[in-house]
């Protein structure tokens, strides 16, 4: 596959066989993302995980410190006081039957979906048209909640969700190519801390076994896994 100039430049400023510090990654990531747009910087973690066992599942949510840079459209499916504590905590759409009905016919014009416990028995109709897209409410991780107002918060701040494919690996925005490689270097202490947090019980030897940062159209950038606590500067 043939690549631009632009992409064999930046490709050029990187040692393949390098793996560098977090701090010198996230400058670096920075560097060869030249594309004509705020490009997006996610990390890519290589899991020494067995997807296909229950007890060896890596999924959960983190809210980010410096956020993602993204403007995130909330949707929110409840009724009464919810509905209102929702609106006033910035939630983009607050319905309930409109809603469900709004989202049958094809509207997907949102990011994240939330749901309070006596929605999900209408909520649950939408699940092959949400799931697919990974916007099905889910009380694990914290998207199905009384607590409303808390989570469009978050999710608006910078909330992300991770998730291993079944190769194991999870792949997570933390952050624009406009921010500060200090906060990235944010963005990616607090969600390679949690991934080590949430470590499953059952996996068997290495468990972070590479890791990886990338710009949108950039090449990738090896981090060093070894290094697992991160300190802003």
């Amino acid at each position: 596959m043939a690549h631009s100039k632009k992409y064999a430049a930046a490709r050029g400023k990187i040692e393949h066989d390098k793996l560098y510090e977090p701090q010198e990654a996230c400058e670096l990531v920075k560097e060869t993302a030249s594309a004509n747009f705020d490009e997006t910087i996610e990390a890519h973690f290589r899991l020494g995980i067995d997807t296909r066992q229950a007890d060896q599942q890596v999924r959960g949510s983190i809210s980010l410190p410096h956020g993602t840079g993204k403007a995130v459209r909330v949707a929110v499916f409840a009724e009464g006081d919810l509905a209102r504590a929702a609106e006033e905590a910035g939630a983009d759409i607050v319905g309930s039957d409109d809603l469900v009905q709004k989202i049958s016919g094809g509207w997907f014009d949102f990011d994240a979906a939330v749901a309070t416990p006596d929605m999900m028995g209408k909520v649950g109709r939408l699940g092959k048209l949400l799931g697919p897209r990974s916007l099905m409410p889910n009380p694990k991780l914290g998207t199905v909640t009384t607590d409303v107002a808390k989570i469009v918060g978050e999710l608006k701040a910078g909330r992300v969700e991770y998730r291993a494919d079944r190769y194991g690996i999870c792949h997570v925005p933390i952050g624009k190519k406009s921010f500060d490689a200090s906060a990235l270097l944010g963005n990616y202490g607090a969600l390679l801390e949690e991934l080590v947090r949430v470590k499953p019980a059952a996996a068997k030897g290495k468990y972070l076994k590479s890791i990886a940062l990338a710009s949108t159209m950039g090449p990738g950038v090896k981090v060093d896994p070894s290094i697992t606590r991160i300190s802003e500067e």
